[in-house]
């Protein structure tokens, strides 16, 4: 395993249009995507562009969604996970594996449309880890 790209920063807010406002008049954010639902993992999401990364604001999407939990626990929100790219994640997950961490869940597609997962935190200095495949139209 090698440690690619950082592709983004997860954090988890009860409120992606209040988040919004947050990245663009207090921190001076240019590009800020349109913001899209994935029921599949629970949630809102609407990545934020940085000049080297992207902060990718993540709403729950009812009671079951993961960040819902989350918040039940941080009520203003916070980072959530750090997220690197890999070039290939079926060897990415065998290295994982082969190291003995933790994975959460199936390989799925991701926010970005590529494959994804999560290595438990336990097992990674005590952050969520998301290893995504790096995009096909990666940086360009």
């Amino acid at each position: 395993m090698q440690l690619g790209r950082l592709n983004h920063v997860g954090v988890a807010t009860p409120s992606i249009s209040a988040s919004i406002a947050f990245w663009r008049d207090v921190m001076g954010a240019q590009v800020i995507r349109e913001p899209f639902d994935l029921p599949e993992q629970g949630v809102r999401v609407c990545f934020v562009d940085t000049p080297n990364s992207q902060i990718e604001l993540l709403e729950p999407l009812g009671e079951a969604s993961p960040i819902a939990a989350f918040l039940a626990k941080n009520p203003a929100g916070g980072q959530h996970h750090l997220c690197f790219e890999v070039p290939d994640i079926a060897a990415a997950r065998a290295a994982f594996e082969a190291e003995g961490k933790r994975i959460l869940g199936p390989t799925r597609i991701g926010a970005h449309g590529t494959p994804i997962f999560f290595l438990h935190p336990k097992d990674m200095g005590g952050v969520l880890t998301e290893i995504m495949e790096t995009p096909k139209d990666a940086h360009g």
